[in-house]
């Protein structure tokens, strides 16, 4: 892609996430039978708020890099491959590959079929799968530099830990977990769970470097650090 198409290709994508962190959380708002999805949910949405500002900081690095010049904006730039590298990718990676396993062993573990008299199958599929095609586009359409892998594991551990603790948090407010899998767990299942989530998400950053560096290694491999 040429740089025009890249940044047509990010602005098309961040309003995309704008459109739908506005939208999904006002869909069937009235409804009772929606209550303990809307009350306790809205953990959902943090993967399509993470891309939406991915795609905006990405957005903000193509326009200043017209205006200004590619010197004088290595701040943005570095805050771009970073949100990328330690939450975008293998956050979206992650989302898509455990939703999707979860839904075809037994969907009410993450999706119950009850939801579909509310939101059309489209929806489901912006959550949960077109996360994962934009992600990987992104990977192939441009490098980006990853810091050390003890950095990197760092900050996606931090910010799995965060997510964790946003979940319990949400249960002891609402009484209702975030997906239905946690109900079905007991208290050493859910830290388990939680311990593999994050083996699952090192090994897709640890995957998603060696995309990176795959295609484009003669590029990336000047500001990579020994860790």
């Amino acid at each position: 892609m040429t740089k025009t198409s890249t940044c047509v290709y990010h602005f098309l994508v961040l309003n995309w996430y704008i459109f739908l962190n506005y939208y999904i959380p006002h869909i069937g708002k009235d409804e009772e039978k929606l209550k303990e999805f809307h009350d306790g949910g809205r953990s959902k949405y943090l993967t399509l708020l993470n891309l939406a500002i991915f795609f905006g900081v990405a957005c903000l690095d193509d326009v200043l890099k017209r205006v200004i010049g590619k010197k004088d904006i290595k701040f943005v730039t570095s805050f771009r491959d970073l949100l990328f590298t330690t939450l975008a990718f293998p956050i979206s990676t992650f989302v898509f590959l455990v939703f999707w396993a979860l839904f075809h062993y037994d969907r009410n573990l993450v999706y119950p079929k009850g939801l579909d008299d509310f939101f059309p199958a489209w929806v489901n599929h912006a959550m949960h799968t077109s996360i994962f095609p934009f992600s990987l586009v992104e990977t192939i359409l441009r490098p980006h530099h990853y810091p050390s892998k003890k950095l990197g594991l760092a900050l996606l551990g931090a910010c799995n830990f965060a997510y964790i603790v946003r979940i319990l948090w949400r249960y002891i407010q609402t009484g209702n977990w975030v997906y239905p899998v946690f109900a079905s767990l007991s208290p050493l299942g859910i830290i388990l769970f939680f311990s593999a989530t994050y083996v699952l998400s090192a090994g897709i950053y640890l995957f998603g470097e060696k995309i990176n560096h795959w295609k484009w290694g003669a590029i990336v491999k000047p500001r990579r650090k020994k860790n």
